[in-house]
């Protein structure tokens, strides 16, 4: 005998190194980061960036849906920039797997024309350092004496 299982989807978000796992499913407008309230999230300046998918596609949509993120690796800014991919990423594939396709591709051109990095993750990387010089591209100055 199995337990019911309700409708949910897995995703992740990514920035850099900093990677967050949203587990979006049915529920009553929880979005939980690490275990902690959406509305805690330090520092203040970088919450409004999170919310960023929540204010573009209106409280409506996040209504029946509870999100609940792991975020590790990089820094502070890195993480809150995958967060956000994630919530916006959890909200399409929600909809397109158990709403419809419609409502899946209005959410989705909504995101792109605001931002694309939301659902579209940036390939920039960090350049290794070379020897010869302190940093990837910085070489040490040359003496003549």
């Amino acid at each position: 005998m199995t337990a019911p299982t309700s409708n949910s989807v897995q995703v992740f978000g990514k920035k850099k190194t900093a990677t967050a796992c949203a587990f979006a499913k049915e529920g009553r407008g929880l979005i939980k980061i690490n275990g902690q309230p959406i509305e805690n999230l330090e520092p203040a300046c970088l919450r409004l960036k999170v919310f960023e998918p929540v204010l573009i596609l209106g409280e409506d949509k996040f209504a029946n849906i509870d999100i609940r993120i792991r975020v590790k690796g990089r820094g502070i800014t890195a993480q809150t920039y995958a967060i956000r991919a994630a919530i916006a990423k959890s909200i399409v594939a929600y909809h397109a797997k158990y709403v419809d396709e419609a409502s899946k591709n209005e959410l989705r051109r909504k995101l792109l024309d605001y931002d694309r990095n939301l659902l579209v993750s940036d390939p920039r990387r960090c350049e290794p350092k070379k020897y010869g010089g302190r940093s990837a591209r910085a070489r040490f100055q040359k003496s003549y004496r």
